[in-house]
């Protein structure tokens, strides 16, 4: 065995880890498809009026949408499991300073924290897949 498939064995989770992390992979993907991106992609009134509120246009509503959709997806693929994580984990860090200080606290900073939390820990559980991904074309 090689130092490089070493490494990425040693980095892959045990079964109850990879249960959880499905498991929370499967809930979080479903949630940001169809309550997150679903209504910025739908324009619902919500959605619009939270953007409005940010003085951002609706390009940017649906740029997010489409983030969301992509990383909900990806979290349900197992080779992009972990990039879509840290994909989403950058837009709730975005949505966090968004909340806290463009509309001063106007929608809550926690959700998104506590979603950056999430999106860190399958990120750090599927890091070998990640690793793998990214290194395939070397």
């Amino acid at each position: 065995m090689t130092t490089e498939s070493t490494a990425t064995a040693v980095a892959k989770p045990g079964r109850a880890l990879n249960i959880v992390l499905w498991v929370l992979q499967g809930f979080l993907g479903a949630f940001f498809v169809f309550a997150s991106a679903a209504p910025k992609l739908l324009g619902q009134s919500d959605a619009v009026e939270g953007f409005d509120l940010i003085g951002a246009g609706d390009w940017f509503r649906i740029f997010v949408g489409l983030l969301e959709l992509a990383g909900g997806v990806g979290l349900v693929i197992p080779r992009l499991s972990g990039l879509a994580a840290i994909g989403l984990a950058l837009l709730m860090i975005g949505a966090a300073y968004t909340n806290a200080f463009i509309v001063d606290g106007y929608f809550p900073v926690a959700t998104p924290l506590i979603l950056l939390v999430f999106f860190v820990f399958i990120a750090w559980g599927r890091r070998a897949e990640t690793r793998r991904l990214l290194t395939r074309g070397r």
